[in-house]
């Protein structure tokens, strides 16, 4: 057997043990929206996100960005509701979602990309700024600054796109403000803003608060 012969089925081998992504970009697309409305505050968002995030899962089970998303969402749904054990068991499900996509992640998701992120890379960040939102009495913030860092610190992160280096020098900020350091927060703030990212406006609010 020939040497190019050897190396086209190796790379054939690898291309069919890399994941795809086959949701459509347009479905995505439109329940990011929603995801992201109902980040900003928008109630009646977080139910479509919900919804639609949990459909595009179902169809595709082997893509922990999916589940992550609709691990997200199902996690906000607590904040709809005024029943206390009702509040618990979404909390709890969503945070289930977002356990099994971490477990998930495999160096071939480093190959998945929505939008042009790796999996690897947007399955933590969404999960970190979950589990950094939630009350302290579920004990998720410590797990929630070391998925920061991990982003963070990723070889991929400078290749990432813009909007989503903003998304997480934003939150890193906002960690950093809310643990007490302001010199940390106000770096990431100014990060946003000079890269002029998407979050700009957004960190220079941030900016404002801490002087």
């Amino acid at each position: 057997m020939s040497r190019t012969l050897s190396r086209l089925i190796a790379l054939l081998a690898l291309a069919a043990a890399l994941p795809a992504v086959a949701v459509e970009p347009a479905a995505f697309q439109t329940a990011f929206q929603q995801f992201q409305r109902a980040t900003a505050g928008d109630k009646d968002a977080i139910e479509p996100a919900a919804q639609q995030f949990g459909s595009l899962s179902a169809a595709e089970p082997a893509d922990p960005v999916l589940l992550a998303y609709a691990g997200a969402a199902t996690s906000m749904r607590a904040t709809t509701t005024m029943l206390p054990w009702k509040k618990m068991s979404l909390a709890e499900d969503g945070l289930a979602q977002l356990d099994k996509a971490l477990a998930m992640l495999a160096p071939a998701h480093e190959q998945l990309l929505h939008r042009g992120t790796p999996a690897t890379l947007e399955t933590r960040f969404i999960a970190a700024n979950t589990f950094l939102a939630l009350p302290a009495m579920f004990n998720r913030q410590p797990r929630g600054a070391k998925l920061l860092d991990e982003v963070l610190a990723s070889p991929q992160f400078a290749g990432a796109p813009l909007g989503f280096r903003g998304a997480v020098w934003l939150r890193a900020g906002i960690a950093a403000q809310g643990d007490k350091r302001p010199d940390d927060a106000k770096r990431w703030f100014q990060q946003v803003i000079s890269s002029g990212a998407p979050q700009a406006p957004a960190a220079q609010a941030k900016l404002k608060e801490l002087s």
